[in-house]
C-alpha cells in the first residue's frame, strides 16, 4: 500500500534521513521504532509531503506520490494522525469529525459519524464537548476518529502513546488492533513494548538510517538491537 524507497531528507544543512526504505502491505500494522530524534516523525512528514525528500521515491497504491502536496495525498487516501493530535479546541467532538469528512472509496465501507460512534462509544457522551475540554486519551481517540472520517486507505500514526497513562495506552492498543481489519497502519512509537505487542513487522531507525527490519516476534527476541537502538 505504501512503499518508501531510499528517501533522503534535509532540514537546512542538516542531513536528517539518509536513505530510508520501508513498506506497508494490506492487513498489516507496521511500526517504526527509535529513540527521540532518530528520524521517526521526519519519516512520517516526508511521506505526507510536509518535508518532501530531496532524493528517493514514495509510492502509494502503486503510484509515485513523492512530490504531491499534502492535500492531494489526503484525497488519495493517506490518513495522518500527528504526534500533537491537532484537535480543534474550540469545536465540539461532532464538529471536529464533520470538518474532516471526505467521500469513501468504493471498495471500502465508508466512515461516517454514526459508524465512528459505534466503533468508539466513548465519543458518544462527549459529542457536544469541545476538543480543548477532552483528556489526552480522549483527544487521541478523537484524532484517530477524525482521520478515519477522511476514509483513508492507509493510516499513519505518529507517536500515539505520547503522554498517555498506562491504562489508556492499553485501551488504545485494542483500538489500533481492531482497525487493522479496516485499514493498514504505519505507526511510529518510542514505547517499543506497546508497538511490538500489536504490530506484524517492525523497523528500527537510528540517526536517519534503518538499522533493523523484521517481524515483530523476531524483534522482541533480538535483545541486542533493543539495547543498542531502543534503550529497553
Amino acid at each position: 500500500m505504501i512503499e518508501v524507497l531510499d528517501i533522503h531528507v534535509f532540514y537546512g544543512d542538516s542531513y536528517i534521513l539518509q536513505g530510508i526504505s520501508l513498506n506497508v502491505k494490506e492487513g498489516e500494522i507496521v511500526c517504526l521504532l527509535g529513540r527521540n530524534g532518530a528520524g521517526k516523525t521526519t519519516t512520517m512528514k516526508s511521506i505526507m509531503g510536509y518535508n518532501p525528500p530531496k532524493r528517493g521515491t514514495v509510492r502509494f497504491d502503486g503510484r509515485d506520490v513523492t512530490q504531491q502536496p499534502v492535500y492531494e495525498k489526503v484525497r488519495r487516501g493517506i490518513g495522518y494522525v500527528p504526534e500533537d493530535r491537532r484537535i480543534f479546541p474550540n469545536l465540539t467532538v461532532v464538529e471536529n469529525l464533520q470538518v474532516a469528512r471526505l467521500p469513501g472509496h468504493s471498495d471500502r465501507t465508508a466512515w461516517d459519524i454514526e459508524r465512528i460512534f459505534s466503533t468508539f462509544p466513548i465519543l458518544v457522551k462527549l459529542r457536544e464537548h469541545k476538543g480543548g475540554e477532552l483528556s489526552g486519551g480522549e483527544q487521541q481517540i478523537l484524532a484517530i476518529s477524525r482521520t478515519l472520517m477522511g476514509n483513508p486507505q492507509i493510516l499513519l500514526l505518529d507517536e500515539p502513546c505520547e503522554g498517555l497513562a498506562p491504562l489508556i495506552v492499553e485501551n488504545l492498543g485494542e483500538i489500533i488492533t481492531s482497525l487493522k481489519k479496516e485499514v493498514p497502519i504505519l505507526m511510529t512509537e518510542q514505547n517499543a513494548h506497546f508497538a511490538l505487542n500489536i504490530s506484524d513487522r517492525g523497523y528500527v531507525i537510528d540517526k536517519g538510517r534503518i538499522r533493523y527490519e523484521g517481524t515483530a516476534a523476531d524483534l522482541v527476541k533480538n535483545t541486542e538491537i533493543q539495547q543498542r537502538y531502543l534503550a529497553v
